[in-house]
């Protein structure tokens, strides 16, 4: 009986061991073939300060676009401290409802499109106004996406920003499409008084713009916008800018 015993124990210690080692062996091959699948993904630093909204931004961009890998913290500072060697494809800054306008978010867009010159630097933002996105350009931004767009949308923007275009929301494109219109139609109805390029000099004007500031945009030298002003005064009968923006406006629609 002991002897049986003794087998029997024999036995099912000799069941446990290999039993264990194919438990070993199944992990090691699952882990072999887990890394025998990997593929290296590009990663998006994303930046906002608030944790919650961060991590489900970033998990929804991620599960949209399994090829990313969205890294997610809370300022650029954060992002120096973990030591993280790699470069990202692209910068997503989380304006949320701040402006660009507001003290220190043109400046943090400045910085990052100066740090990470050679990747771009994509705002997202509550507001689709034109003014605001045009803000965020002219500091360095490569794209702007509003928050009113679908994760969909948000990674065929930064995918389209990572090819070295520049994405804005259809609502800002026919914004500056009515500006264009209404500066045009404007400039063309003083065309019957005067030149093509006095026009434009009184357009400026009715807009308040220094004489430096038009000179600029219509490269022109300021003594010859001086002059332009001088004969649009005597066409109007004005004895100063004042009275020449006045008149001009009572003459457009």
């Amino acid at each position: 009986m002991q002897q049986i015993k003794a087998s029997q124990e024999n036995i099912g210690l000799k069941a446990i061991m290999n039993s264990s080692d194919r438990g070993r062996f199944a992990v090691d091959d699952a882990a072999w073939d887990e890394e025998g699948d990997e593929t290296v993904r590009d990663m998006v630093l994303l930046i906002d300060p608030r944790v919650l909204d961060r991590e489900c931004l970033a998990r929804s961009l991620a599960t949209q676009d399994p090829s990313l890998d969205v890294v997610a913290v809370s300022s650029a500072d954060e992002w120096h401290k973990r030591g993280d060697t790699r470069q990202p494809a692209a910068v997503l800054l989380i304006a949320g409802s701040r402006k660009i306008s507001d003290q220190g978010v043109g400046g943090e867009i400045q910085e990052l499109a100066e740090e990470f010159s050679e990747q771009p630097v994509v705002i997202i933002a509550d507001s689709d106004d034109l003014g605001q996105i045009l803000k965020a350009l002219d500091a360095g931004a490569k794209g702007y996406i509003p928050s009113n767009v679908g994760v969909g949308v948000a990674a065929e923007a930064i995918l389209l920003a990572r090819a070295g275009g520049v994405f804005v929301p259809a609502s800002g494109v026919l914004a500056m499409r009515e500006v264009i219109n209404s500066t045009s139609s404007r400039v063309v109805g003083l065309g019957n008084l005067f030149t093509a390029r006095e026009a434009e000099v009184a357009e400026a004007l009715r807009r308040g713009k220094a004489n430096k500031i038009i000179a600029y945009e219509l490269q022109l030298c300021e003594s010859t916008v001086k002059v332009h002003i001088r004969n649009i005064m005597k066409k109007l009968n004005a004895t100063n800018r004042t009275e020449v923006a006045y008149k001009i406006r009572e003459m457009l629609p």
